[in-house]
């Protein structure tokens, strides 16, 4: 990996900057990312951290929304904000010749946002309108539904984009307040690279980093799932059942166990075909045409979590099995033939996940945010083909906090019989 850990100093602060050079092509990429700026600080107003990033989608109030984009694709710029759950990022992409254009129109977007009445109407109406239409996207609701059970209380139990109801309260005045919130140069973190020089790209961000104030540095805070077990079943005019499952699992973002729950992770439902859940729920039992589970491991929570869809009248058989594949597997473990299949898998496709510019910064960030140094993928390949079934049962067996399930179902009334 060839992204390295700068530093720019600005009002005091010093900004962790990662950075490539990257000769090969004339183009700039920057993202600015804001640590504990995603919607996970949404509990009270689900939504709000979503419609804040598509406002500076909109332009500026002097051009518009039209006039803003017609300047950007004229010049062919890419300027946009999205929210993750535990960041904020605002990133620019451009060709190197309009890089000092490209830091301009960030300016102008920080200076003076399209934040106004009609604008947050206009999105209001759009999100309201996404909302609905999902009110039968069946997946979403049960996946959804699985959130608000495991995760009460918190801001876990809601999407990005909020419910209607919680969208229709946001103002302009919340957007404003939580906008100069996320703007925080104490939880900035640039990613950035192209065809340009560091000291070039130090000069040149001042007037960016002019526009942030400082407000103390804070982090993401471990949200708990919840320790009791349930199970919701929600009926709809479906012509089969979804599924969706979850457990805790105890597991920390930099913990030094991570590849032994990335390979368990991969042999008990992340790897599709040869999987445990897919072979016993697809390919010996014909319940479903896919079944997948995986462990999130992130700094604000960390579970194991699934899904799959089967008949209506396989409804419970199909969630007996799940909890009795995942019972096997945390008692008797994985057999050594699906360990070094495994093995080869994750070798093999490692160099596909730095392939190009974009996906090396990308890493190159999770892993700093995560206070991981850039060559441990390396580290990681090399701890897994060390790696034993001895090893990784043990490990599996200590983690029997994901035998707890928690369930939510959507089907139709009456037809979950088996």
């Amino acid at each position: 990996m060839s992204a390295t850990l700068k530093t720019i100093n600005y009002n005091d602060t010093d900004i962790p900057v990662i950075f490539e050079k990257h000769k090969t092509l004339p183009i700039f990429d920057l993202q600015l990312i804001f640590k504990n700026g995603g919607y996970i600080n949404d509990y009270k107003k689900p939504g709000l951290t979503n419609i804040t990033a598509k406002v500076l989608n909109e332009g500026t109030k002097k051009d518009g929304a039209i006039g803003f984009a017609r300047k950007l694709e004229n010049k062919a710029i890419s300027l946009h904000s999205t929210t993750g759950l535990e960041t904020f990022v605002i990133e620019l992409s451009c060709l190197k010749d309009q890089y000092q254009n490209g830091l301009k129109y960030l300016k102008d977007i920080l200076q003076d946002p399209n934040l106004t009445d009609d604008t947050i109407d206009k999105i209001q109406t759009l999100q309201i309108s996404k909302l609905k239409q999902k009110e039968n996207d069946f997946d979403y609701i049960a996946s959804t539904n699985l959130k608000k059970i495991i995760y009460p209380n918190t801001a876990l139990q809601y999407s990005s984009i909020g419910t209607i109801d919680s969208i229709k309260k946001i103002t302009k005045k919340d957007v404003r307040k939580n906008l100069n919130k996320l703007l925080n140069l104490d939880n900035l973190i640039i990613v950035a690279g192209g065809d340009i020089k560091f000291k070039d790209l130090k000069n040149d961000l001042k007037d960016i980093l002019s526009l942030l104030k400082k407000q103390g540095s804070s982090d993401v805070k471990k949200i708990a799932i919840s320790k009791k077990t349930k199970n919701s079943t929600i009926y709809k005019e479906t012509e089969q059942s979804y599924i969706y499952f979850a457990s805790p699992f105890f597991i920390d973002a930099n913990s030094k166990d991570n590849y032994k729950a990335k390979v368990a992770s991969f042999i008990l439902g992340g790897s599709g075909f040869g999987s445990r859940l897919m072979e016993e729920i697809r390919v010996k039992n014909g319940l479903a045409y896919s079944a997948y589970g995986h462990i999130s491991n992130k700094k604000s929570h960390s579970y194991f979590t699934g899904y799959l869809q089967t008949k209506l009248d396989n409804t419970k058989k199909a969630k007996k099995m799940v909890v009795s594949i995942i019972k096997d597997f945390v008692k008797n473990g994985v057999t050594k033939e699906e360990l070094e299949a495994a093995k080869r898998f994750l070798q093999g496709s490692e160099p596909l996940r730095s392939e190009t510019f974009s996906q090396r910064l990308n890493r190159a960030f999770m892993l700093n945010y995560k206070g991981l140094d850039f060559d441990y993928p390396k580290k990681e390949l090399e701890m897994i083909e060390k790696l034993t079934v001895e090893d990784l049962n043990k490990f599996i067996s200590k983690h029997k906090e994901i035998n707890n399930l928690s369930f939510s179902i959507v089907t139709k009334k009456n037809k979950e019989s088996k």
